[in-house]
């Protein structure tokens, strides 16, 4: 196994092992919403969100208690926003990291309280981290920034303009936009809140940060629509082709498969040219890169 494997194999254990710790017992009440909590957000997904946000922070050294909570909130929200997808009123979903979706599991009450439940323990579990070695500015500017990207300027205001193009035709500039808000907000909240556990940036820093984000951020939709085309259900972990049913516009549709899978690779060439002013401290970034890219589910 490589030295990326070893380390992203740490790093997706220690987050397991750390969210459990953040979240509420299973058995304290309400036990069904906290149970439920649990099952959406342990023991599945590959926490690309996680290890950005570790890896962003080895560029400046940052402590490790606070890239563990910045990296537990923003997969909190992630797994919030997953539970509230899958829905019947939204992608209407049965399966979700080869598991029946939380809806299915429970039902959509409890779902959506899920969901509504995490995106709060995710600011809460941020906000502690007051107690480690981080200035209260830089902390406030990190949950500002975990707020923007969440909201309607960033994730939701993507999935809401996905949920008004089904069955429309959208350019290229209308698609990348709808997903630089839903997929690539969070994807770069996760970069710059493990730059920002470690020391406050400067506008060079920030910049080329953005432009890495920017670029894994389209990457890793440009690839979710490849393998919605490609792969199948028991691979993916969730339902295959579902795209191309919902009648959604996708990079597939628009360019085609071919170049759509050039344009991912074109994309993971922009990630790693953005890294290079922090050199070989940056190779983990560059590696997840390629693991955005290069993966198969």
């Amino acid at each position: 196994m490589s030295a990326f494997h070893d380390w992203m194999k740490t790093i997706q254990a220690g987050m397991e092992q750390d969210m459990g710790g953040y979240l509420p017992a299973a058995g304290a009440v309400p036990a069904k919403l906290h149970d439920a909590m649990r099952y959406a957000l342990l023991g599945g997904g590959k926490r690309v969100r996680p290890l950005l946000v570790y890896a962003a922070g080895a560029l400046f050294g940052a402590d490790a208690a606070v890239l563990s909570r910045a990296a537990a909130a923003v997969e909190m929200i992630h797994a919030y926003s997953l539970v509230h997808d899958d829905m019947p009123c939204m992608d209407d979903d049965a399966l979700r990291r080869g598991k029946p979706t939380v809806h299915v599991a429970y039902d959509e009450a409890t779902a959506l309280l899920v969901g509504d439940a995490l995106q709060s323990q995710a600011f809460l579990v941020l906000a502690d981290a007051a107690g480690a070695a981080l200035p209260p500015a830089r902390l406030a500017a990190m949950l500002r920034l975990l707020a923007h990207a969440s909201g309607s300027a960033g994730m939701c205001g993507g999935q809401a303009i996905d949920l008004d193009s089904v069955g429309l035709s959208l350019t290229l500039e209308q698609l990348e936009r709808m997903h630089q808000l839903k997929t690539g907000a969070l994807l770069r909240a996760s970069v710059v809140l493990g730059a920002l556990a470690g020391k406050d940036l400067d506008g060079a820093e920030l910049a080329a940060l953005d432009d890495y984000a920017r670029a894994i951020g389209l990457a890793f939709q440009v690839v979710d629509d490849v393998l919605d085309a490609t792969a199948d259900s028991a691979t993916l972990g969730k339902t295959a082709g579902k795209d191309a049913a919902d009648n959604k516009p996708t990079y597939v549709s628009i360019l085609g498969l071919e170049p759509s899978r050039a344009l991912a690779e074109k994309l993971r060439l922009d990630a790693h040219a953005a890294l290079a002013p922090f050199g070989e401290k940056a190779l983990r970034l560059r590696e997840l890169a390629d693991l955005i890219v290069q993966r198969k589910a």
